[in-house]
């Protein structure tokens, strides 16, 4: 694939650049939705029906006392000053 210069093109070339990209994504993604759509409906013959899979879990929150602990642990510097370490 050919590399092209972003820097030399003018902002019209570049608005019509990206219109042409996201037209043939919207176009590759509709094909590989319809591909999919037949092997589901392939694999739906072997007893169980195609589900959608569920929704990724959401990420478990820290409780608010181990974010403060969390943050009330600041480093400490013992032993040199920043005069002695220079």
């Amino acid at each position: 694939m050919a590399k092209i210069d972003l820097d030399s093109m003018s902002i019209e070339d570049l608005v019509n650049l990206r219109e042409n990209v996201n037209a043939k994504l919207l176009e590759k993604v509709a094909a590989r939705q319809l591909e999919l759509e037949a092997e589901m409906e392939r694999l739906s013959q072997f007893g169980k029906s195609a589900k959608k899979s569920p929704a990724p879990p959401q990420a478990v929150k820290a409780k608010k006392s181990e974010k403060k602990g969390d943050e009330a642990r600041e480093p400490q510097i013992t032993g040199t000053s920043l005069d002695e370490a220079a």
